[in-house]
């Protein structure tokens, strides 16, 4: 009994509701370096916010599924859609998959991710160099 208490309490799916930061990435990337606002509508899916300010200006969305490792540690994967809207005016599809890390009694919240794009419109191209690390200030 006590082992499933403990496994029960030290396995969480969810640590925070909502969270708003920063995600660093690669210039290569078209969603690169962008506020990041991420929201869980339950315990395993989350939708992702980014945008990205400069030139040119973009935003993605991205949904994603998460499941926990140990306590405060999950992977996520999950995919969406981006657009440029100044310079060059692209349009894709970009797939996640990362380690999401919750400080334990501190409304912080650490992530690291590879988001590689797809561009379908303006041209047709690929852009596997999207590794992101993100720093956001969590909202239970």
């Amino acid at each position: 009994m006590f082992v499933c208490i403990g496994i029960s309490s030290s396995v969480k799916a969810q640590d925070y509701k909502g969270a708003l930061g920063v995600r660093f990435s690669s210039k290569a990337a078209l969603i690169n370096t962008s506020v990041s606002l991420k929201y869980f509508f339950d315990e395993k899916i989350a939708a992702e916010g980014l945008i990205t300010p400069g030139d040119p200006f973009a935003l993605g969305l991205l949904i994603e599924w998460h499941a926990p490792l140990v306590t405060n540690l999950k992977y996520f994967y999950g995919g969406g859609l981006y657009a440029g809207f100044s310079g060059d005016r692209r349009v894709g599809l970009h797939g996640v998959i990362g380690l999401d890390y919750k400080i334990p009694n501190i409304p912080l919240n650490f992530s690291i991710d590879w988001k590689p794009e797809l561009t379908l419109a303006k041209e047709f191209s690929f852009e596997p160099q999207a590794l992101g690390v993100s720093a956001r200030f969590t909202i239970k």
